[in-house]
Parts: structure tokens; C-alpha cells; sequence
């Protein structure tokens, strides 16, 4: 059994941005997870296709209850092979992309095609499938709704990701992230505390001179 997930996405970028900086994707805040990328293999065919293999290696932290299945030496990394063929003329670009290890614990496929909105030719559509699949004996369904839902919360930051590379590309500031949004609420929530704490300082000790003034007017 193998669990299916289809997806659509779009990019308010036209696709020669995209192409762009599909390229020059990392790192940015949301790809932390992503160690490392080299280009293995790059070629121009007759037809003037641009063909590239990478390989790239990512973080694989494992649930607690898949830990418990394998040795404590096996790698935590997971290697990914990404083909891609890029079609300048008719402005698509198909990616496909597959683990290398781990393989006996999850398998997770992806394919998505990169090209101009049928609705906005400023724009770029994403259509994205993806299979995930397990060949262990008895917990092969949970492995696999587990990485169906982790699959899912890459493919949120892989297009923030995205967003945030187009954005510097184009000479925009670029949307903050969560962490950084959330750091500047922290310290502004500590500025306001620290203000209230002085204000009531303030107040308490202009009481206490008022309460002193009229106790020494009744001496």
C-alpha cells in the first residue's frame, strides 16, 4: 500500500524568477534542515533541455517509536537524488526526487512540475504528487501516515522557502519568519513589561510622598 498526496501551488513570481531561484534555494530560515547540495550531473540536450542530478542531504529525525527499530548508529541524515528537466522554450520545469537510504523504513517519491499560470502569465503554478511508501512488517501503515504528514509540513516550508529567495532576488525585504516574529514579540512584551513595572514604581512612590505630605500636615 502506498499513500498518494496531490497538491497545487502558486507563485505570484513569473517562471524565469522561479527557475532562478530554484537554484539558489538554499539555505534560507526555513530550510534548515537541508546539510548540504552538489550538482553530480548537468547536461544541455540537442533540443536545448537542461538536464541536472543533485544530491542533497537532509536532517531525518525519526519519531521515537521508529528509533526503537533500528540501531543507534544508523545514520540521522537522509540522501536524496533530485533529477530535473528544464524546458526554456516552453517554460516547464519537472523535478523528481527519491531517498536513497533509509529505504527499508520509508520511501518518499516526489514529482512537480513548474510552469506559467494558466490564469496570470506573471505568475508560476506548482503541481506537485508525491508517494509514500514502507516495506516494514507490521508498522508499515503508521510509517507511512507519518511521513505523509511530515511530507506535508516540508512541502509549507519548501514554498515559505521559496517566497523568501524571490523576495531577496527581486530587492523586496523579505516576510519575516515565525522565529524571528515571534523573538521581536518577546522582547516588545518585555519592553511593555519593564515600562508597566516603572509606571507602577512611579505611581507607588508618588503615593507614598502624598500619604507622608498629609501625615506630617496632621503632626
Amino acid at each position: 500500500m502506498v499513500k498518494y498526496f496531490l497538491g497545487h501551488s502558486v507563485l505570484r513570481s513569473s517562471w524565469d524568477q522561479v527557475f532562478a531561484a530554484f537554484w539558489q534555494r538554499y539555505p534560507n530560515p526555513y530550510s534548515k534542515h537541508v546539510l548540504t547540495e552538489d550538482i553530480v550531473h548537468r547536461e544541455v540536450t540537442p533540443d536545448q533541455k537542461l538536464l541536472s542530478r543533485r544530491l542533497l542531504t537532509k536532517t531525518n529525525r525519526m519519531p521515537r517509536w521508529a528509533e526503537r527499530l533500528f540501531p543507534a548508529n544508523v545514520a540521522h541524515s537522509v540522501y536524496i537524488l533530485e533529477d530535473s528537466i528544464v524546458d526554456p522554450q516552453n517554460q516547464t520545469m519537472t523535478t523528481f526526487t527519491w531517498n536513497i537510504n533509509h529505504a527499508r523504513l520509508m520511501v518518499v517519491e516526489e514529482r512537480c512540475v513548474y510552469c506559467v499560470n494558466s490564469d496570470n502569465s506573471g505568475w508560476t503554478e506548482i503541481r506537485r504528487e508525491a508517494w509514500v511508501s514502507s516495506s516494514l512488517f507490521g508498522v508499515s501503515r503508521a510509517v507511512q501516515e507519518f511521513g505523509l504528514a511530515r511530507f506535508k509540513s516540508n512541502v509549507t516550508k519548501t514554498m515559505k522557502g521559496f517566497e523568501y529567495i524571490l523576495a531577496k532576488l527581486q530587492g523586496e525585504a523579505p516576510s519575516k519568519t515565525f522565529v524571528e516574529t515571534a523573538k521581536e514579540a518577546k522582547e516588545k512584551a518585555k519592553e511593555t513589561a519593564l515600562a508597566a513595572t516603572e509606571k507602577a514604581k512611579d505611581l507607588a512612590n508618588k503615593a507614598a510622598t502624598k500619604k507622608q505630605q498629609q501625615q506630617q500636615q496632621f503632626v
